[in-house]
């Protein structure tokens, strides 16, 4: 009896081996950063840090998002990002910013560097909508903040769909990449405006 059930057991990890073995290959997908502005004329006198961007808890988590109803959302087991939408939104930003060199230094929160303002936000959709028409959904908002004044002085919401040219998950991840490009690009541009303005009339 003891020998029949150790048989038994055997057989059942060696299955539950075997299944694992022979799943479906998990496809990972990452944003690129949108093109670099143009160089500046100069720079701005400040340091900027990026704080913590929020997102609702799917969003928090590799998987893609789909909507397909007014509340009903899901995600795909296959496909996932190579990191949480909300941390590659972040990490964009900050590489855009650098870019732009429009700023003595630009760098994340907790940082070593001292900054005079502080970027952060909340990324509310990015994900997949299916109600006929395939569209990607991106819907952020940004606020900086002056450590000195202690005081929000810009704000900026970016909400927008996108066309899905196919029907295929990488047709869905081209949309919402040229969708976060577009709205990180007027985030980036709203900020230089800001500071320009700011700067301006201070001088």
């Amino acid at each position: 009896m003891r020998r029949m059930s150790r048989f038994i057991l055997v057989s059942l990890a060696a299955l539950l081996i075997s299944a694992c073995g022979s799943g479906r290959p998990i496809h990972y997908f990452t944003m690129e950063l949108p093109p670099a502005p143009a160089p500046s004329p100069g720079v701005y006198p400040v340091t900027v840090l990026l704080g913590r961007i929020d997102a609702p808890e799917i969003l928090m988590d590799e998987p893609i998002v789909y909507r397909s109803g007014p509340n009903e959302i899901g995600t795909y087991a296959y496909h996932q990002w190579v990191e949480p939408p909300a941390q590659m939104v972040r990490d964009m930003l900050i590489r855009l910013l650098r870019e732009s060199g429009k700023y003595r230094a630009v760098d994340r929160m907790g940082s070593s560097v001292q900054g005079n303002y502080v970027l952060h936000g909340r990324l509310y959709n990015f994900e997949e909508v299916d109600t006929g028409n395939i569209t990607a959904l991106v819907s952020i908002e940004m606020e900086l903040f002056d450590r000195r004044s202690r005081k929000t002085v810009w704000s900026y919401s970016y909400t927008h769909s996108t066309a899905v040219q196919g029907k295929e998950i990488p047709d869905v991840v081209s949309a919402l990449n040229r969708n976060i490009d577009q709205g990180l690009s007027e985030i980036a541009s709203g900020l230089s405006a800001y500071f320009s303005a700011s700067l301006r009339g201070k001088s």
